[in-house]
């Protein structure tokens, strides 16, 4: 099915292109929704309420851009939502489903692997790990961050500061950054 029909078919609430639409993007939204939530349950949670928005809101989506970026916008706004709601910013998390981040492979060395940067990010505060989840992953600037988040733009620049030195402090720590220009290819890997 192509995009086109299966967009057309949740335009006219057939649930054989809503659960084909879900199949085609759940697991990838699921790992957006990871880097936010506190455990796989709370991600599954964000998830679910995040397709419901994706078929409730699906007229709005007017073919400008990628459709995958639009229910992406929509998971992480779900995930923001979520958090803000249920007040979890202190809580410890694993980091069983930390695939989904797409890091520049021609920028981190091999023994960088996506799941040991995403295993650092998720020990900085909650703040810090949202306005970096927003600004150098989901490439949000920090008036959009701001805005979001209900907080100043300088709050977002500093807090944004604050969690690049913590995380390569972690980084250091635990031996995953330990060469001057492995910094310098970790914050390539961000793309800011």
């Amino acid at each position: 099915m192509t995009e086109e029909i299966l967009l057309n078919g949740c335009l006219n609430n057939d649930p054989m292109a809503q659960k084909e639409l879900y199949q085609k993007y759940s697991s990838r939204m699921l790992s957006v929704c990871y880097r936010f939530a506190h455990n796989r349950e709370d991600a599954e949670d964000m998830m679910q309420e995040g397709f419901i928005k994706v078929f409730s809101q699906i007229h709005s989506f007017r073919g400008h851009g990628v459709f995958e970026g639009w229910v992406r916008r929509i998971m992480v706004h779900t995930c923001i939502n979520h958090l803000k709601r249920n007040k979890k910013f202190n809580e410890s998390v694993d980091i069983i489903h930390a695939n989904g981040v797409q890091v520049r492979e021609e920028s981190v060395h091999s023994i960088v692997q996506a799941k040991q940067v995403i295993e650092c990010i998720r020990m900085l505060p909650i703040g810090y790990r949202t306005v970096l989840n927003l600004y150098a992953l989901e490439g949000y600037s920090h008036k959009e961050i701001a805005t979001v988040l209900d907080i100043e733009e300088s709050t977002s620049r500093s807090q944004y500061t604050r969690a690049r030195q913590m995380l390569e402090e972690i980084l250091v720590r635990k031996k995953i950054l330990q060469k001057p220009q492995d910094k310098v290819s970790l914050l390539a890997a961000f793309g800011r």
